[in-house]
C-alpha cells in the first residue's frame, strides 16, 4: 500500500517563479517511490506572476484540494495596484527613499498582517484539511512556506490530533529572513514573529530547510529532526544542445529585486568597455524577468544602455533554452549577511544548462560552496572588484577561442528526483 501525504503550499500553478517548482517537482516524483500525494491550494490566490504553461506539469492522476482564501494583497490593488505587485512579488522599494504611502503599506503589513498576509487562510483551512484527512485516511501533512502562515495550519492540525505527522518545509528563514528589517517591525511584532515560530519548530514531527546554513540555525532553536532538501533541476529530455549566442552573453534569468543590484559588476563591465576593444565589441547584458527600476537606472548611470536588452519573465520552458544559449550565466543575491544561507532557486537549473556560472552575494555565501563542489562557476563578494574584473577577462579569452565551456561534475546530487528520493526517506508509514 502507498504511503499517503498531503502537501500544503500556496504556489501552484498557474503560479510562475522560483517558489511553485519545488512542489510542483516533487508530486511528480514521489509516486515513483510509493508515495501518493495530496495537494492543498488557495482557490483564489493572488500570484505576483503566472505562468500558465506549468499547469502542463501537474500530474492527471494527483487531487488537488482548493479553498478561498482572503487576499489583502487584492484588497491593497484597488488603492495602488502597481505597488501592491511590487511587494506582494518582492521589490519592496525600488529607490532609497520610500514614499509616504509605500511607508505605510510596509508598516500595515508587517505590524497588522503576522505572520504575513495569508492569515486568515489558517483557521478555515485547518476546518477543511481535518475533512480531507478523515475522507482519503492521510496521517502526514507536509506544510510549505513562506508564506509561513501556512505552518500555523500544520501547528493548528497538530494540537487536535498529536498522531499526526507533520512535517514542515522552510524554502526561506522565518525570523531571519533579510526583508524583516524592512516591514518596520515594532518590538511587540518582532517578538510574535519569534514566539510563532518556535511553536512551529517545537511541535513539528521533522523540518526540512533549503540550506545548511538555515539547519544550523534551526537546530540551535529545537530538538526536532532538520533535514536539508535543497531545491534542484528537472532532468531534461535529451535534445540537440541550442546554438549559442554569437555574442559575449551574459544573462541574468528571474526577478532581479532592487536590493540585488550589484553596482561592482556593473563597474566592472563598465571599465572593460572602455579599456579592451574585443570585449566592447562582443558584450552583451541580457536581463530576463522581473527587473526593479533601480536597477536598469545603475545599469544606464555606468554607460550601459547599448549593451542591455530587457525580457519580461518567460515561460519557464523558454527561459530554459535561453540559460542553454547564453554564454555566462549571471547569479546574484542582497549583499547581507542574512542572505548567506539563501540559495536561489535558478541555481540549479543554471547548473543544468551547463554554462558558466557568474555569482556575486554575501561573504560566506553558501552557493560559493555548491560552485566550488560542482565546478560549475565561480561565486564572489560585492567588494572583490579585482577578482571579478580578472575572472571576466579569462571568460573573454575563452569566448574568443571558442572554448568557453564548463566542466561541471556531480550535479546530479541536485536532480529533482533524487532529491525526491531524500524526501520519500523520511515520510514515515503511518496509514
Amino acid at each position: 500500500m502507498k504511503k499517503k501525504v498531503l502537501i500544503v503550499t500556496y504556489y501552484w500553478p498557474p503560479a510562475g517563479g522560483p517558489g511553485v517548482q519545488r512542489w510542483l517537482k516533487f508530486v511528480k516524483y514521489l509516486p515513483q517511490f510509493n508515495i501518493q500525494p495530496f495537494v492543498f491550494i488557495p482557490e483564489n490566490p493572488n500570484y505576483p506572476i503566472e505562468d500558465s504553461s506549468l499547469l502542463r506539469e501537474v500530474p492527471k492522476e494527483i487531487k488537488v484540494f482548493k479553498k478561498k482564501i482572503l487576499e489583502p494583497y487584492s484588497l491593497a490593488k484597488l488603492v495602488t495596484k502597481s505597488k501592491t505587485n511590487k511587494l506582494s512579488s518582492g521589490i519592496i522599494s525600488e529607490t532609497k527613499k520610500q514614499t509616504k504611502l509605500e511607508q505605510i503599506m510596509l508598516y500595515v503589513r508587517g505590524n497588522f498582517f503576522i505572520p504575513d498576509a495569508r492569515k486568515f487562510w489558517v483557521k478555515p483551512s485547518i476546518k477543511e484539511i481535518n475533512r480531507i484527512l478523515k475522507n482519503e485516511k492521510i496521517d502526514t501533512i507536509i506544510t510549505s512556506g513562506p508564506p509561513h502562515s501556512l505552518h500555523l495550519i500544520g501547528l493548528g492540525l497538530k494540537k487536535e490530533h498529536q498522531s499526526l505527522h507533520w512535517i514542515t518545509d522552510f524554502r526561506d528563514p522565518w525570523t531571519t529572513i533579510s526583508y524583516h528589517d524592512e516591514l518596520k517591525l515594532t518590538e511587540v511584532s518582532k517578538e510574535k514573529h519569534k514566539a510563532l515560530e518556535a511553536d512551529v519548530l517545537h511541535h513539528a514531527n521533522q523540518i526540512i530547510v533549503t540550506s545548511s546554513i538555515t539547519k544550523e540555525e534551526f537546530q540551535k532553536k529545537t530538538l526536532v529532526p532538520v533535514h536539508l532538501i535543497t531545491n534542484g533541476f528537472d532532468d531534461r529530455p535529451y535534445q540537440e544542445q541550442p546554438e549559442l549566442d554569437e555574442h559575449f552573453t551574459f544573462a541574468h534569468i528571474g526577478s532581479l529585486m532592487s536590493e540585488r543590484n550589484p553596482i561592482v559588476l556593473w563597474k566592472v563591465f563598465s571599465d572593460l568597455v572602455e579599456e579592451n576593444q574585443d570585449f566592447a565589441a562582443f558584450f552583451e547584458l541580457n536581463l530576463i524577468g522581473k527587473t526593479a527600476t533601480n536597477v536598469i537606472g545603475s545599469i544606464a548611470k555606468h554607460g550601459l544602455q547599448e549593451f542591455l536588452t530587457i525580457t519580461d519573465y518567460l515561460p519557464h520552458e523558454e527561459a530554459l533554452k535561453k540559460q542553454e544559449q547564453k554564454q555566462v550565466l549571471v547569479l546574484i543575491e542582497k549583499n547581507q549577511p542574512e542572505t548567506r544561507g539563501i540559495i536561489p532557486a535558478k541555481l540549479f537549473e543554471y547548473m543544468s544548462a551547463k554554462r558558466p556560472i557568474l555569482a556575486i552575494g554575501p561573504k560566506n555565501w553558501e552557493v560559493r560552496k555548491i560552485l566550488a563542489h560542482t565546478n560549475a562557476g565561480v561565486c564572489f563578494d560585492y567588494a572583490d572588484y579585482d577578482g571579478i574584473k580578472n575572472h571576466l577577462k579569462k571568460l573573454l579569452s575563452l569566448f574568443l577561442k571558442e572554448k568557453l565551456e564548463v566542466a561541471s561534475t556531480q550535479i546530479e546530487d541536485y536532480s529533482r528526483k533524487q532529491l525526491t528520493q531524500k524526501l520519500a526517506a523520511i515520510i514515515p508509514n503511518t496509514n
